[in-house]
């Protein structure tokens, strides 16, 4: 089948079975310009719970898509390929959170979304890159935090906020290689740019980073709106660089350049057209939460959306 007869057939499904496609943005272009939302997991989690459609396809990551049954077990959660995963997810386990409570009885779990139902069943507040600042200050300053699993994105919570946060040690991989030094150098090699950082990367807790005045920290969504509202017409893009596809086609007549272009997602890469497809004729990979694990995970889930 040809490209255009693949996505007439796509939307055909979609009509005949009630279905939508949501993609986040590091996934491929094209199919990010089939989807009826693209966007971050946060965004990605209203949708799911907004949405009066029959049939979800997420086309993102597992945790995504296990998220989404968790939020509408009544609807059908599909997703293109069983194999895309997460270096975030796979990097936390409920049997270390259940340690660590027993540990801290009185001690508060915040678990970014990027984990899986069984963490997010151990988890008091999930959150997102979007809202993570907003959470962690929500909580009463009394307790302590168990924050994982990105050290990243917790050193910079815990940089911001100068609560008591122990860091679950794990790593989104791509973000780990935006480091300090990258950063750094990039404010040298382009000097009239601001710099767009997700706060999962390497160097994004970084003294020298959080003191330059063309240093951002953003969720992607944030980067998005900088660039969308911002006079500058250039911007270096510090994370996955698939956001550029989006960014390129809100923003006419303004550069965008990825910190590190080659330094791609292969889990967000699975999901092709095909795949796609292949989903929406077969119901294939279906995604279904056990009902014990997804009562425990819901609240975690509804207390983030609850912050905003």
């Amino acid at each position: 089948m040809q490209t255009k007869e693949i996505i007439r057939e796509i939307e055909r499904l979609k009509k005949e079975k009630n279905a939508i496609i949501l993609a986040h943005y590091y996934a491929r272009p094209e199919v990010q310009d089939i989807a009826d939302y693209i966007g971050d997991s946060l965004g990605l989690s209203r949708q799911a719970a907004e949405t009066q459609a029959d049939v979800i396809l997420f086309c993102g990551v597992h945790f995504m898509a296990e998220t989404a049954s968790i939020i509408s077990p009544d609807k059908t959660i599909l997703t293109p390929t069983e194999y895309a995963g997460c270096s975030l997810a796979e990097g936390a386990s409920a049997k270390g959170l259940q340690k660590w409570k027993e540990k801290n009885p009185d001690g508060l779990v915040v678990s970014y979304v990027n984990t899986t139902a069984e963490v997010k069943a151990w988890t008091d507040y999930c959150c997102t890159s979007s809202n993570a600042l907003k959470v962690v200050e929500s909580l009463p300053k009394d307790k302590k935090i168990l924050f994982g699993p990105d050290r990243n994105l917790g050193a910079y919570i815990r940089e911001k906020t100068g609560r008591d946060m122990e860091l679950w040690d794990a790593a989104c991989f791509v973000h780990e290689r935006i480091s300090t030094e990258a950063i750094l150098e990039t404010l040298e090699l382009y000097p009239d740019a601001d710099i767009l950082i997700h706060p999962e990367s390497a160097g994004a807790h970084s003294q020298e980073v959080l003191t330059n005045e063309r240093c951002f920290m953003y969720s992607t969504a944030g980067i998005l709106k900088h660039a969308r509202e911002s006079d500058k017409k250039q911007f270096v893009i510090a994370t996955e660089p698939e956001i550029l596809h989006f960014l390129h086609k809100e923003n006419t007549g303004k550069t965008f350049i990825p910190i590190q272009p080659e330094n791609r997602c292969f889990h967000m890469k699975q999901s092709g057209l095909w795949e796609v497809l292949e989903a929406l004729r077969l119901n294939r990979y279906e995604v279904k939460v056990p009902a014990d694990i997804r009562e425990k995970a819901l609240l975690s889930i509804e207390r983030m959306m609850a912050i905003g």
